[in-house]
């Protein structure tokens, strides 16, 4: 349970950053509050509101799940979890780009 735990704080840390960078520039981003979910923009409040959560949540399962940093599987785990996350929100929001610039 901790591996699962722990890619799940890599999910939730690495998602958080894009909302709150979004957020604290007073940039429109995408969240799943958004019209459509996950393409429309949500207003930066939303977004660092959003990104606080996910840094939140991926905290608290740090710190439930205490790792230590280095070459051991606790690391190798959050570390997945934010880059499988990173990968997959790469291409998604890269797509959603794509169409708001196609849109007039």
């Amino acid at each position: 349970m901790p591996y699962i735990a722990l890619f799940v704080a890599g999910v939730f840390l690495c998602n958080s950053l894009p909302h709150l960078i979004a957020g604290l520039l007073g940039m429109p981003f995408p969240t799943p509050f958004a019209e459509p979910r996950g393409k429309g923009n949500s207003p930066p409040v939303v977004n660092f509101l959003w990104g606080a959560f996910n840094m939140i949540v991926g905290g608290g399962l740090l710190i439930h799940y205490p790792e230590t940093m280095g070459l051991n599987a606790e690391f190798a785990a959050t570390l997945c979890g934010a880059l499988a996350t990173g990968t997959l929100t790469s291409y998604h929001f890269g797509n959603v780009r794509k169409q708001q610039r196609r849109q007039p």
